[in-house]
């Protein structure tokens, strides 16, 4: 397990260098593909996810697919990254509604919010990440692999 710090907003880009190269984050993941980021809400689940997109080089605009339950994201070169928030699911079953093995299985990024409503559906191997809130913009960042 490794353990992140951010005293304010300016020191997330750094950090979400720092993740991605930890944990070997790319666009495209033979294994542990699937990223579950676990907080209360206003802990910065989204904004953790906009700049791990930022250097991963997706320009696309990144937002919470809150209502949606999923956004795609493309990279200058096509390779999609998929953005998950399960926030609003009252039954797993949606999740089987929205083909998540398709996405889950396909080797491409996936970056999950609430993980916890669909924990049972997550890849056996995957990356679970901890967001705890410290202060006014203070963060702790735990992460492991989950084997």
């Amino acid at each position: 397990m490794q353990e992140f710090v951010i005293n304010s907003l300016e020191d997330l880009p750094v950090t979400a260098k720092k993740i991605c190269d930890a944990f070997n984050i790319k666009k495209q993941m033979p294994e542990n593909n699937c990223l579950a980021f676990y907080g209360e809400m206003g802990a910065g689940k989204t904004t953790l996810i906009k700049e791990i997109c930022n250097v991963l080089g997706i320009s696309d605009s990144t937002s919470s697919p809150t209502f949606s339950l999923i956004n795609e994201y493309l990279s200058e070169d096509g390779t999609p990254v998929y953005h998950f928030d399960f926030y609003r699911i009252n039954k797993i079953e949606e999740a089987y509604d929205l083909g998540y093995e398709d996405y889950f299985y396909s080797e491409h990024l996936c970056m999950i919010e609430w993980p916890e409503k669909i924990e049972n559906l997550l890849p056996e191997k995957h990356i679970k990440i901890q967001i705890e809130i410290l202060g006014n913009q203070e963060r702790k960042i735990l992460i492991d692999k989950v084997e």
